[in-house]
């Protein structure tokens, strides 16, 4: 899993990094966190607003600061997709 914070200059783009990095702490996840301020690349997702969250290269979050429990229930959602169906 490939998570992605665009605009990670700002208050509230600090502020969605910290988040990001503490919900992925409390759930156990081995994940890659990159923090982008590249505005060419922002632009290439389609982000008007920051901050956003990008994961998988799919944009889930835009232009809010989304809590540590928000951002929980987001990964948990897309690692319950990844695993498939239960046999």
């Amino acid at each position: 899993m490939d998570i992605r914070i665009l605009g990670a200059s700002c208050a509230k783009c600090r502020q969605l990094a910290a988040n990001v990095e503490r919900a992925v702490r409390d759930l156990g996840l081995a994940v890659e966190i990159t923090k982008v301020d590249d505005v060419a690349e922002m632009v290439r997702y389609g982000i008007l607003a920051v901050p956003a969250m990008v994961v998988d290269g799919e944009v889930r979050s835009v232009g809010r600061v989304l809590t540590p429990d928000q951002v929980k229930r987001i990964l948990v959602s897309l690692v319950g997709q990844s695993r498939g169906p239960a046999d």
